[in-house]
């Protein structure tokens, strides 16, 4: 299976444009099977989605895991919980949903979607973690509690700038951090931000950064991606 993950800086592009068919379109390169998507939903006001939800549903394999269903702090509008949002392909069976509250002063969170593929049942977990490093590793243990015992893949924006230690050092030591490289700032990238992180119960058979002419342009983080295998997934 395919993972990535995307911090699509709400829809606002290098020419300070906001195109969500510019970042369908980046989504479709990658063509993943799963994403975590960060700052889909705007900041203030009514916090609509930066992807139309009818845009995605007729212009993409995917549909949205939204834990903003069961918030009843939802804006009409929204698509995520803080802006973070999973996306899976149609055929993927979604077993439940949840937003999960990470100690913080900024608006951050975490989403969790429970998953079935091929008859395995895993956890897909995305998060935007806080500029503050105590935050940070904070907001690091809520998510590895709320990983669970069976397979699990969390991604997204941990707004680390160590390639080691710092936040990364406060995850469960049964979970692998994998560095798929650079990926902000998308022009030229310096840090290594997103990140995702897997249970040991995958085998890692390759992962990189989505770096395309249209990513450049579409935000300001380039996706990240993993292949990833269940050992007896097939």
């Amino acid at each position: 299976m395919l993972f990535a993950s995307y911090n699509i800086h709400k829809g606002v592009g290098a020419d300070r444009r906001c195109d969500p068919d510019r970042i369908l379109a980046v989504l479709r390169e990658i063509d993943a099977d799963v994403i975590a998507l960060q700052e889909a939903d705007g900041r203030y006001g009514a916090r609509e989605a930066v992807i139309p939800p009818a845009l995605l549903a007729h212009a993409s394999p995917w549909r949205a895991v939204a834990p903003g269903l069961i918030d009843r702090a939802r804006r009409p509008g929204s698509l995520g919980w803080h802006g973070n949002v999973i996306l899976v392909r149609r055929e993927i069976e979604v077993s439940g949903c949840a937003a999960i509250a990470l100690p913080t002063l900024e608006p951050r969170g975490a989403v969790a979607a429970d998953l079935a593929v091929a008859g395995r049942s895993l956890r897909v977990i995305g998060m935007h973690l806080d500029l503050s490093g105590l935050r940070r590793r904070q907001q690091v243990r809520v998510a590895c509690a709320a990983a669970g015992a069976g397979p699990c893949v969390m991604m997204g924006d941990f707004n680390e700038w160590a390639p080691r230690g710092g936040a990364l050092a406060a995850f469960d030591p049964a979970l692998a951090v994998l560095a798929p490289g650079r990926s902000f700032p998308a022009r030229r990238p310096l840090g290594q931000l997103d990140r995702i992180v897997v249970s040991r119960d995958w085998h890692v058979e390759d992962m990189g950064v989505h770096r395309s002419a249209l990513a450049i342009q579409a935000s300001d983080h380039l996706p990240v991606w993993a292949r990833l295998r269940l050992p007896d997934a097939g």
